[in-house]
């Protein structure tokens, strides 16, 4: 694969403990994890798909409305990319129950709700995107999957690309085997490469595995308790504004990261 090369205009980052990029760079600095909240805003919804959305709807859309917010971008012509590498996983073991059960009680929002592309869904609906949208899933390799779809997509097409991966704790039989603790989202808006003060990813295929710089412990946990953390590593290469990594983009290959350096 020849290399990519797209410019990061917007981050967004939602934990219950970690709320946004900021708060991530004061993390970095050595500042104390903020108290943890219950639900992200997730404002772009309305009041009412807000009540009724379940929290892995919540966390996408609060990432990716702090990426595009923050990108300056009109999210009505962002084509986007969702990843995750599970879904929604208290939807899926709410439906496996009920279908061993009894199968005619299914509520049919929580069935469409299941969909691995519902948190798309949500996003252009609310957004009045009518712009191309992906959904990716490959288990713990869905960020850097993701991002390299996004990259591709950017260089090929010459647009913008939103990219959103997410996952939240896993519960019942699932949540035992698959081990998610917690809830965590992160998305960026890349494009390419136009601005030379904006920063700049140079991105490849290798056949390594993934590796990156110290972070805080508490970072490695979330990694290891949650998939779409895996966006860590990058996601401190742009707050320190420079570095290299290298993030698992399938089962073989890894995704090389590198910050070019800007004027």
């Amino acid at each position: 694969m020849n290399t990519l090369r797209v410019q990061v205009e917007g981050i967004g980052l939602w934990s219950a403990s970690l709320t946004d990029f900021d708060a991530f760079r004061r993390l970095l600095a050595g500042e104390a994890l903020s108290q943890p909240v219950t639900r992200p805003s997730a404002s772009a919804l309305s009041l009412n798909e807000r009540r009724r959305a379940p929290e892995g709807i919540l966390v996408a859309i609060e990432a990716a409305s702090q990426a595009v917010s923050m990108s300056g971008r009109s999210a009505d012509s962002l084509a986007c990319v969702f990843a995750s590498a599970y879904g929604d996983q208290a939807t899926t073991d709410y439906m496996c129950r009920v279908l061993a059960g009894v199968p005619t009680e299914l509520s049919p929002t929580r069935f469409h709700n299941s969909v691995h592309n519902a948190s798309a869904g949500y996003w252009t609906i609310a957004n009045d995107c009518h712009a191309p949208s992906s959904a990716i899933c490959a288990g713990h390799a869905s960020f850097g999957a993701g991002l390299l779809e996004a990259a591709v997509q950017a260089c090929a097409d010459n647009r913008a690309v939103l990219l959103v991966c997410s996952d939240t704790a896993g519960v019942g039989p699932l949540g035992e085997l698959i081990g998610c603790r917690l809830a965590f989202g992160s998305a960026l808006v890349v494009s390419p490469c136009a601005d030379a003060s904006v920063p700049r990813l140079s991105l490849s295929l290798v056949a390594e595995d993934p590796q990156h710089a110290p972070l805080p412990d508490v970072c490695l946990a979330w990694m290891r308790d949650n998939p779409s953390a895996s966006c860590l590593p990058l996601l401190a290469l742009l707050a320190h504004g420079g570095g290299e990594c290298v993030l698992a983009a399938s089962e073989q290959l890894g995704l090389h990261v590198k910050m070019e350096v800007t004027a």
